[in-house]
C-alpha cells in the first residue's frame, strides 16, 4: 500500500499489540513501574483500568516480557468464563493436564500443588487477566479465594486485573468487597497529550523504518490529538488512514486536510460521545487503494 511510498518497512499504525512499537509516554511507563513493583513485592491483587484503546492490553504483554526469569506468567485474554473454565485455563497456563470431568475440589488441589513445587523452585506465579470488567461475579470471587492459596511466608498466585471503568463499579458491589479490599497496588490509564502523542507517532514510525524528516506536520500532530482524544487505538487507526490519504494524493507529508477527512470517515469515541462520521471502509479509502493497485 503506502509503504514504499513513504520508505517503511512495515505498517507502522497497526491496531494489533506488538511490543516492539511499546512507546513508553508518562501514564504507560508510570503504570508499568506500579506494576514491577507490585509484583516483585509479592502483592496478591494488582489492578490497572483504562478506557477502550488507551493500551492495556500492550502494557499487560510488555509487563510479561519484562519479567524476570524468576517469574511463571499465565495470561487469560477473556476471562467472561465460569469458575471452573476459569480454573482449568489456569491450570492449563500452568502446565498441568486436568482428567476430563475432574470435581473442582481436585482441580484446585492440583492448581496448588503444582503452585507449591513453583514456589519451591524459587518461582513466583503471576496470572494477568485481560478484559476483567467482562468477568461474572461468581468468577471475581473465585479468583479470591485462588489467592488464598499461600505459603507461611508469601501468596503463591499474585493476579493482575486489566479492564475498564466498569471494572471499578463491579468491584464497589457488597458482594464482592473482600475482593476489593485485597487489591493494594492500582493504576489508571489515561490518554496521551499532544505533546506524547507527537513523540507516539514519531516512535512507531522509527520502529517501522521511516528513513525521512517529520512525516506528519505539526497541524496534522494538532488534528489527529483533537480527533483522537490521544487514545493510541484511535490514533492508530486515524494515522492509518491518513498516510493512505497522502499517498494517493502523492505527497510525502501529512496535514491537517487529511486528518480532518479521516476523521470524517471514522466511528470513533472522543471524550465519552461516540460520533458516526462515515461508514468504516470509507471511499477515500478505496480511492487510495486504487491508486496503490495502478501505481504496481
Amino acid at each position: 500500500m503506502y509503504r514504499n511510498h513513504f520508505g517503511l518497512r512495515e505498517l507502522p499504525f497497526g491496531i494489533t499489540p506488538d511490543t516492539s512499537y511499546y512507546f513508553a509516554a508518562p501514564a504507560s511507563q508510570e503504570a508499568l513501574n506500579t506494576l514491577m513493583v507490585a509484583a516483585k513485592n509479592g502483592e496478591g491483587f494488582i489492578k490497572i483500568t483504562g478506557e477502550v484503546g488507551t493500551g492495556k492490553t500492550l502494557l499487560c504483554r510488555k509487563f510479561m516480557a519484562s519479567l524476570g526469569s524468576e517469574f511463571v506468567t499465565a495470561y487469560i485474554p477473556n476471562p467472561m468464563l465460569e469458575p471452573r473454565t476459569l480454573m482449568l485455563a489456569l491450570a492449563e497456563e500452568l502446565g498441568l493436564t486436568p482428567e476430563k470431568g475432574i470435581e473442582q475440589h481436585h482441580l484446585l488441589k492440583s492448581i496448588n500443588q503444582r503452585l507449591l513445587d513453583l514456589a519451591r523452585a524459587g518461582k513466583r506465579v503471576l496470572l494477568c487477566l485481560d478484559e476483567a470488567q467482562a468477568m461474572p461475579l461468581e468468577t471475581l470471587e473465585a479468583l479470591r479465594l485462588l489467592t488464598n492459596l499461600e505459603t507461611e511466608k508469601r501468596k503463591l498466585l499474585q493476579i493482575v486485573l486489566f479492564g475498564q471503568p466498569e471494572l471499578n463499579r463491579k468491584l464497589q458491589l457488597e458482594s464482592i468487597r473482600q475482593l476489593a479490599q485485597r487489591i493494594t497496588f492500582h493504576y489508571h490509564l489515561g490518554p496521551m497529550s499532544r505533546d506524547d502523542l507527537e513523540f507516539y507517532l514519531s516512535h512507531r514510525l522509527n520502529v517501522a523504518g521511516y528513513p525521512g524528516n517529520r512525516l506528519f506536520a505539526r497541524d496534522a500532530v494538532k488534528a489527529l490529538h483533537g480527533a483522537s482524544g490521544g487514545v493510541p487505538r484511535l490514533a492508530n487507526i486515524l494515522a492509518h488512514k491518513t498516510l493512505m490519504l497522502a499517498y494517493g494524493e502523492g505527497r510525502q507529508q501529512v496535514r491537517a486536510s487529511h486528518v480532518r477527512a479521516a476523521a470524517r470517515d471514522t466511528i470513533f469515541v472522543r471524550r465519552g460521545a461516540l460520533r458516526w462520521a462515515g461508514f468504516a471502509v470509507p471511499a477515500l479509502i478505496f480511492v487510495a487503494g486504487l491508486l496503490w493497485m495502478y501505481a504496481r
